[in-house]
C-alpha cells in the first residue's frame, strides 16, 4: 500500500499538489470509486488516472539500440541523453530510469535500461562475468600476439590489475569481435591502444543472452525479468 499522491508523484504523473488537484476533479479512481483523499493509502492496481490504468506501476525494464551522439548520464551539461528517447512521463520516475552499465558517447548498440537499482548492481559486478559482447572497427590490423594478450588478461597503463581474460576474433582485417565479463572505463578502446590501434567504432551487440535482434538506432522494447533468468 503507498499514499496515492506518492504512488503517482514517483511514476511521473505529476507533483504531489497537481495529484491533489487532479482528486478534487475527480480524475482518480480506486477500487471504482472517485478518490477523495490524495493521501489515501491505495494499492496501485486499484487506481485509474483518466479512466486509465497505472503506467508500469511495478518497474521497467528495457533494451535499446543506442545511437551514437547520446550519453548515459543523468547531467544535462553532458549533452542529449538516451533518457531522452523514452517517453515523456518515464523521465521523472523516482526512482529514476538508468543504464545498467554505460556506453561512451560516440558508442552504439545494445544498452540495458531500468528503475530497479538491485539489476544495476547485479549485471555491473564483476563477480557475476556477465558477458558483453563488442564489435570494433581499428584504424590498423591488429599485430600478431593480440589473440592471446587478450585472453591472458591485457595490463592497461596506470592499472596495477590486469584486465580480467577477454576473447577476440578477428572478423576481418580491420574489423574485431571482443568477448568481456567486466566494464572499465573506455576499456575496448584501451585494450587496443596497448596494442597501438585506435578504435574508430565501437559497438555492443550482445548483453548475456539478449541481442539487438531487429531494433534500429534509438528505437526500444520492453523486457520481462524472465529475458534475465539466465544471468
Amino acid at each position: 500500500m503507498r499514499r496515492l499522491d506518492q504512488l503517482l508523484s514517483n511514476l511521473g504523473y505529476g507533483s504531489r499538489r497537481e495529484v491533489s488537484d487532479w482528486v478534487k476533479q475527480g480524475r482518480i479512481t480506486v477500487s471504482g470509486r472517485v478518490a477523495k483523499d490524495s493521501g489515501a493509502r491505495v494499492e496501485p492496481s486499484s487506481v485509474l488516472v483518466d479512466g486509465e490504468a497505472l503506467d508500469h506501476p511495478a518497474e521497467i525494464l528495457l533494451v535499446m539500440n543506442k545511437p551514437a551522439g547520446r550519453v548515459c548520464s543523468h547531467e544535462a551539461s553532458e549533452g542529449p541523453n538516451v533518457y531522452g528517447l523514452l517517453p515523456s512521463r518515464w523521465q521523472h520516475r523516482n526512482p529514476p530510469i538508468t543504464s545498467i552499465g554505460r556506453l561512451d558517447k560516440d558508442t552504439t548498440g545494445l544498452l540495458l535500461l531500468t528503475d530497479r537499482s538491485e539489476l544495476v548492481h547485479k549485471l555491473t559486478s564483476p563477480k557475476h562475468k556477465v558477458a558483453k559482447v563488442y564489435r570494433a572497427l581499428l584504424d590498423r590490423k591488429p599485430p600478431p600476439g593480440i589473440e592471446e594478450d587478450f585472453r591472458n588478461g591485457c595490463r592497461l597503463p596506470g592499472e596495477e590489475t590486469p584486465c580480467a581474460p577477454a576473447s577476440l576474433l578477428l572478423l576481418g582485417k580491420r574489423v574485431a569481435e571482443v568477448t568481456l565479463t567486466e566494464g572499465r572505463y573506455h576499456q575496448v578502446k584501451r585494450m587496443f591502444a596497448v596494442h597501438g590501434c585506435s578504435v574508430l567504432e565501437l559497438e555492443r551487440t550482445a548483453f548475456g543472452p539478449l541481442r539487438l535482434d531487429s531494433l534500429l538506432p534509438g528505437q526500444w522494447r520492453e523486457l520481462s525479468l524472465d529475458a534475465l533468468c539466465p544471468l
